[in-house]
């Protein structure tokens, strides 16, 4: 099953608590990509630490996560 990437975020306790969001609403997902890069947990890429979820989630992830991420960053 193809993995698509539904957000980028810059923070990675952010990107922790969206992870843990989708899967409290029935999403799966990507285990362990919201720490930074693979084999380099803390190093966060050029655009941030992607948030991946299974091509058939994507939409509806999709929609969870701006809801959320506007929610989140509300100042």
């Amino acid at each position: 099953m193809d993995m698509v990437t539904i957000a980028e975020v810059e923070d990675t306790t952010l990107a922790i608590v969206l992870n843990a969001a989708l899967r409290a609403h029935g999403f799966h997902p990507a285990e362990g990509g919201d720490r930074g890069l693979p084999g380099l947990p803390g190093v966060i890429g050029p655009k941030g630490i992607a948030i991946v979820v299974p091509e058939d989630e994507a939409e509806d992830a999709q929609l969870l996560a701006d809801d959320l991420l506007k929610e989140m960053l509300k100042r």
